[in-house]
């Protein structure tokens, strides 16, 4: 039998359905908007991320059953990271009323439930742990702990982001933008709130404009009951198979298998595993300086605080343009002068041909092959434009996209728009949503 409908009352509040103040702690009006919301629109297709915050505030919380009251802290957690979702999509998200009704429906529950806004959060999701009689999977790697695990069967897969550093120093980012940078000294490779990188470029021969990677710091923040808080540190001749520490693990948690260290070539060639976020990174020492590349989930990529105020964040927004070099023009500079810029590096005729032997396809790491070589001298760094595109073929999610043949040369302030979705399609829901609008709208305007 079903139970009697509740009354559901549109109040003044950017079109938030709810059931007012009077209705308690339940709040019995926000479970079937959200609902409706979450069946109307395809998620996966437009910048706005709300219906993404939505699923996900409603599966933390068990489909929206109001909590007991020993689960209150879990839930004001909960509606923490919610808030903070809406938060991270907001930029993307002003026109959208399901993005305010969300929103105003944050403030209504941390009312209802006492919760503060400050306090700990549950990222990126709640999850459940595995079965009881899967006694080994809870004990090495909790579902909690298992980035991929916390996805249902009904919930599309996550997006795959990759970003790689290497050679004079060449960047690829995270939106598939290629430049070479300047960025001597300490810069900011990746900052959010689950890693920090960190990598130190510096002069290959003194008086040279020419840099190189030749120190990279992670930090892997401390997460839940996964991992503890730690650091890998490699150097030039220094590539460690293991943590600052000596572990080789995330420690002494439940879930610390989620984070590993692998070494596949001793001295050369490192692989770290955090699969608490879906992130596989890999370190190389290539002659006498280091490589970087990542696999990460678009999810973990933007969990950023304050996006907009960030500031820097290359593998996110690229390097400043007072940074970049237009290593083509330099190419073709060198290419109708045939004599090498320096006494200790290669002519253009014998630089195209070493790296030809290693790169046969003319995309963009042949051609900062070529760049290196000219500016510096070194073959290794022909080695390290190949390793950094065999990276990119194990770790990019879009097999079409392993070369890329076009630099990109734009102000930081474009990177932020690069390559967001295109507006959604109108599916019958969100027709049926669009006949709710007139009574939206009235709220709006109370």
């Amino acid at each position: 039998m079903q139970p009697p409908r509740e009354r559901l009352v549109v109040t003044g509040r950017a079109g938030w359905m709810g059931m007012g103040r009077g209705a308690g702690r339940s709040a019995l009006g926000f479970w079937p908007t959200l609902a409706f919301l979450l069946c109307s629109f395809p998620a996966a297709t437009s910048p706005c991320k709300i219906l993404k915050c939505n699923s996900e505030f409603w599966s933390a919380t068990a489909g929206g059953h109001a909590p007991a009251s020993d689960d209150a802290p879990e839930f004001c957690a909960a509606l923490r990271t919610y808030a903070l979702c809406t938060r991270r999509t907001a930029r993307t998200c002003r026109g959208d009323l399901a993005y305010h009704s969300a929103v105003h429906g944050i403030e209504d529950l941390m009312s209802q439930h006492n919760c503060s806004r400050d306090g700990p959060t549950s990222q990126p999701r709640l999850r459940t742990l595995p079965p009881p009689g899967d006694s080994q999977e809870r004990s090495d790697s909790p579902e909690i702990c298992h980035y991929e695990k916390s996805f249902h069967k009904h919930s599309a897969a996550p997006n795959y982001t990759h970003c790689g550093l290497f050679g004079d120093p060449h960047l690829r980012t995270f939106t598939d933008r290629f430049q070479t940078c300047k960025v001597q000294g300490a810069w900011p490779l990746i900052d959010n709130n689950y890693l920090n990188v960190q990598v130190t470029n510096t002069p290959v021969l003194p008086g040279s404009a020419a840099t190189a990677t030749s120190k990279l710091t992670i930090i892997f923040k401390n997460f839940q009951e996964c991992v503890e808080q730690k650091v890998y540190q490699a150097e030039m001749d220094e590539l460690p198979a293991a943590f600052a520490d000596g572990s080789k693990n995330g420690g002494d948690k439940h879930g610390a298998n989620s984070l590993r260290i692998t070494e596949k070539v001793s001295g050369q060639h490192v692989e770290i595993q955090a699969k608490y976020i879906g992130t596989t990174i890999v370190v190389r020492q290539v002659g006498r300086y280091l490589t970087f590349a990542v696999r990460m989930p678009e999810e973990v990529v933007n969990a950023v605080e304050d996006r907009d105020g960030q500031g820097l964040y290359l593998c996110l927004r690229g390097c400043p343009l007072s940074q970049q070099i237009d290593f083509q023009a330099f190419r073709g500079h060198q290419a109708a002068s045939p004599a090498p810029a320096a006494p200790d590096t290669f002519p253009y005729e014998t630089a195209v041909a070493k790296c030809k032997e290693r790169l046969p396809v003319e995309d963009l790491y042949y051609q900062a092959c070529v760049f290196d070589l000219l500016t510096t001298g070194d073959v290794n760094f022909t080695l390290a434009a190949y390793y950094a595109l065999e990276d990119v073929k194990m770790l990019h999610s879009n097999k079409d996209k392993l070369h890329l043949y076009e630099r990109t040369r734009e102000s930081p302030g474009r990177a932020a728009t690069a390559g967001l979705s295109p507006a959604p399609r109108l599916l019958p829901g969100s027709l049926l949503f669009l006949g709710l609008l007139p009574g939206f709208l009235d709220a709006l305007a109370a």
